[in-house]
Protein backbone atom coordinates (compact mmCIF):
# COMPACT_ATOMS: atom_id res chain seq x y z
CA UNK A 1 0.00 0.00 0.00
CA UNK A 2 3.18 2.00 0.97
CA UNK A 3 4.52 1.77 -2.24
CA UNK A 4 1.42 1.94 -4.26
CA UNK A 5 0.72 5.49 -2.34
CA UNK A 6 -2.31 3.99 -1.09
CA UNK A 7 -3.58 5.11 2.82
CA UNK A 8 -6.26 2.45 4.79
CA UNK A 9 -9.68 4.59 5.29
CA UNK A 10 -10.73 3.17 8.97
CA UNK A 11 -13.78 3.75 10.64
CA UNK A 12 -14.60 6.38 13.69
CA UNK A 13 -15.40 3.42 16.59
CA UNK A 14 -17.96 4.23 19.27
CA UNK A 15 -16.41 3.70 22.30
CA UNK A 16 -19.06 3.28 25.66
CA UNK A 17 -18.83 5.36 28.96
CA UNK A 18 -20.36 3.97 31.18
CA UNK A 19 -19.65 6.22 33.80
CA UNK A 20 -21.35 8.95 31.81
CA UNK A 21 -24.36 6.24 31.74
CA UNK A 22 -24.31 6.20 35.33
CA UNK A 23 -24.24 9.23 36.03
CA UNK A 24 -27.38 10.33 33.92
CA UNK A 25 -29.46 7.48 34.88
CA UNK A 26 -29.40 8.72 38.49
CA UNK A 27 -31.57 11.12 36.85
CA UNK A 28 -34.90 9.70 35.90
CA UNK A 29 -37.58 10.93 33.35
CA UNK A 30 -40.59 11.26 36.26
CA UNK A 31 -42.86 12.79 33.45
CA UNK A 32 -43.18 8.92 32.05
CA UNK A 33 -46.16 8.39 34.64
CA UNK A 34 -46.98 11.95 35.77
CA UNK A 35 -49.24 14.33 34.70
CA UNK A 36 -50.18 17.31 36.74
CA UNK A 37 -53.88 18.27 37.59
CA UNK A 38 -52.71 21.51 39.08
CA UNK A 39 -50.30 24.23 39.32
CA UNK A 40 -46.88 23.54 41.13
CA UNK A 41 -47.15 19.91 40.74
CA UNK A 42 -44.54 19.67 37.84
CA UNK A 43 -41.99 22.53 36.41
CA UNK A 44 -39.83 22.27 33.22
CA UNK A 45 -37.18 24.34 32.29
CA UNK A 46 -34.34 24.76 29.56
CA UNK A 47 -32.34 27.01 27.93
CA UNK A 48 -31.96 28.87 24.51
CA UNK A 49 -29.49 30.84 23.00
CA UNK A 50 -30.00 34.62 21.84
CA UNK A 51 -27.54 36.64 19.55
CA UNK A 52 -26.40 39.68 20.60
CA UNK A 53 -24.49 42.11 18.49
CA UNK A 54 -23.25 39.25 17.55
CA UNK A 55 -22.31 37.30 20.77
CA UNK A 56 -24.72 34.61 22.37
CA UNK A 57 -26.63 35.56 25.61
CA UNK A 58 -28.75 32.37 27.68
CA UNK A 59 -32.06 32.71 28.08
CA UNK A 60 -32.97 30.26 31.05
CA UNK A 61 -37.05 30.03 32.12
CA UNK A 62 -39.15 28.07 34.07
CA UNK A 63 -42.76 26.94 33.26
CA UNK A 64 -45.46 25.59 35.31
CA UNK A 65 -46.66 22.94 32.77
CA UNK A 66 -50.15 22.71 34.24
CA UNK A 67 -50.92 26.15 32.71
CA UNK A 68 -47.98 26.70 30.76
CA UNK A 69 -47.41 30.05 32.86
CA UNK A 70 -43.81 31.48 32.45
CA UNK A 71 -42.77 31.58 36.38
CA UNK A 72 -39.10 33.09 35.75
CA UNK A 73 -36.88 33.75 33.68
CA UNK A 74 -33.41 35.02 33.51
CA UNK A 75 -30.53 36.11 30.87
CA UNK A 76 -27.08 35.49 31.34
CA UNK A 77 -23.60 35.93 29.36
CA UNK A 78 -22.70 32.02 30.40
CA UNK A 79 -24.54 29.10 29.98
CA UNK A 80 -23.72 27.42 33.40
CA UNK A 81 -25.36 26.43 36.92
CA UNK A 82 -25.31 29.84 37.97
CA UNK A 83 -28.08 30.76 35.17
CA UNK A 84 -30.17 27.73 35.92
CA UNK A 85 -29.72 28.06 39.54
CA UNK A 86 -30.76 31.85 39.48
CA UNK A 87 -33.88 31.28 37.33
CA UNK A 88 -35.40 28.20 39.61
CA UNK A 89 -34.75 30.02 42.78
CA UNK A 90 -36.62 33.32 41.41
CA UNK A 91 -39.55 30.72 40.31
CA UNK A 92 -39.45 29.39 43.51
CA UNK A 93 -39.56 32.71 45.35
CA UNK A 94 -42.31 33.79 43.54
CA UNK A 95 -43.87 30.07 44.15
CA UNK A 96 -42.71 28.86 47.55
CA UNK A 97 -43.28 25.71 45.69
CA UNK A 98 -44.42 22.35 47.73
CA UNK A 99 -41.94 19.20 48.41
CA UNK A 100 -42.54 16.54 45.83
CA UNK A 101 -42.77 18.85 43.02
CA UNK A 102 -41.15 17.71 39.93
CA UNK A 103 -38.49 19.67 38.01
CA UNK A 104 -38.02 18.64 34.48
CA UNK A 105 -35.61 19.40 31.99
CA UNK A 106 -33.41 18.40 29.49
CA UNK A 107 -29.60 16.51 30.12
CA UNK A 108 -27.19 19.41 30.09
CA UNK A 109 -24.63 20.43 32.71
CA UNK A 110 -26.35 22.96 33.66
CA UNK A 111 -28.73 21.05 35.16
CA UNK A 112 -27.05 18.22 36.04
CA UNK A 113 -24.16 19.74 38.06
CA UNK A 114 -24.22 18.97 41.48
CA UNK A 115 -24.98 22.57 43.17
CA UNK A 116 -27.92 22.18 41.04
CA UNK A 117 -28.87 18.53 42.28
CA UNK A 118 -28.28 19.69 45.48
CA UNK A 119 -30.73 22.64 45.55
CA UNK A 120 -33.20 20.35 44.07
CA UNK A 121 -33.04 17.93 47.09
CA UNK A 122 -32.98 20.58 50.05
CA UNK A 123 -36.40 21.95 48.63
CA UNK A 124 -37.45 18.10 48.45
CA UNK A 125 -38.01 18.71 44.80
CA UNK A 126 -37.68 15.50 42.74
CA UNK A 127 -35.30 16.25 39.79
CA UNK A 128 -36.36 14.53 36.22
CA UNK A 129 -34.50 14.74 33.06
CA UNK A 130 -34.87 13.80 29.45
CA UNK A 131 -33.50 10.78 27.83
CA UNK A 132 -30.70 11.21 25.77
CA UNK A 133 -31.37 12.75 22.13
CA UNK A 134 -35.50 13.19 22.83
CA UNK A 135 -36.46 16.43 22.81
CA UNK A 136 -39.72 15.65 22.66
CA UNK A 137 -39.70 14.42 26.40
CA UNK A 138 -39.49 18.49 27.18
CA UNK A 139 -41.94 19.59 24.60
CA UNK A 140 -43.36 22.18 26.70
CA UNK A 141 -40.25 23.95 26.89
CA UNK A 142 -39.29 23.78 22.97
CA UNK A 143 -42.86 24.55 22.33
CA UNK A 144 -42.71 27.79 23.88
CA UNK A 145 -39.31 28.39 22.39
CA UNK A 146 -40.26 27.86 19.21
CA UNK A 147 -43.26 30.36 19.73
CA UNK A 148 -40.58 33.06 21.27
CA UNK A 149 -38.37 32.94 18.21
CA UNK A 150 -41.04 32.59 15.58
CA UNK A 151 -42.61 35.95 17.57
CA UNK A 152 -40.07 38.11 18.50
CA UNK A 153 -36.61 36.98 17.14
CA UNK A 154 -36.78 35.99 13.74
CA UNK A 155 -35.94 38.50 11.82
CA UNK A 156 -34.68 41.13 14.10
CA UNK A 157 -31.12 42.34 15.42
CA UNK A 158 -30.77 43.08 19.28
CA UNK A 159 -27.85 45.78 19.48
CA UNK A 160 -27.74 45.99 23.12
CA UNK A 161 -28.61 43.30 25.66
CA UNK A 162 -30.70 46.11 27.44
CA UNK A 163 -32.88 45.91 24.28
CA UNK A 164 -33.27 42.53 24.33
CA UNK A 165 -33.99 42.54 27.68
CA UNK A 166 -36.77 45.17 27.28
CA UNK A 167 -38.36 43.05 24.51
CA UNK A 168 -38.45 39.61 26.56
CA UNK A 169 -39.76 41.18 29.29
CA UNK A 170 -42.67 42.87 27.22
CA UNK A 171 -43.37 39.35 25.38
CA UNK A 172 -43.22 37.24 28.48
CA UNK A 173 -46.16 39.55 30.02
CA UNK A 174 -47.85 38.65 26.65
CA UNK A 175 -47.19 35.33 26.10
CA UNK A 176 -48.66 34.93 29.95
CA UNK A 177 -51.55 37.19 29.71
CA UNK A 178 -52.87 38.05 26.37
CA UNK A 179 -51.58 34.40 23.84
CA UNK A 180 -54.09 32.34 23.41
CA UNK A 181 -53.33 28.72 23.54
CA UNK A 182 -55.56 26.36 21.48
CA UNK A 183 -54.89 23.58 24.10
CA UNK A 184 -56.50 25.64 26.83
CA UNK A 185 -59.64 26.40 24.63
CA UNK A 186 -57.96 29.78 23.42
CA UNK A 187 -57.37 31.31 26.68
CA UNK A 188 -53.82 32.90 28.02
CA UNK A 189 -51.78 30.70 31.40
CA UNK A 190 -53.09 33.16 33.78
CA UNK A 191 -56.72 33.30 32.62
CA UNK A 192 -56.65 29.43 32.42
CA UNK A 193 -55.09 29.07 35.94
CA UNK A 194 -57.46 31.72 37.25
CA UNK A 195 -60.43 29.96 35.69
CA UNK A 196 -59.15 26.15 37.58
CA UNK A 197 -58.07 27.31 40.90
Amino acid sequence: MREGGLRARTARLYRANPGLHRFFAQHRNHLWGARATGVNQIWVGAITSLSVAGQWRYLAVVMDQYCRRILAWCLGATRDTCLTRAVFDAAIRRRRAHPGLIFHSDRGSEYASATFRDRLAVLGVRQSMTRGGAPGDNAHMESFFHSLKADLVHGTRFLTEAELRTQLRRYLWYYNYQRLHSAWAYRSPVDYERRAA
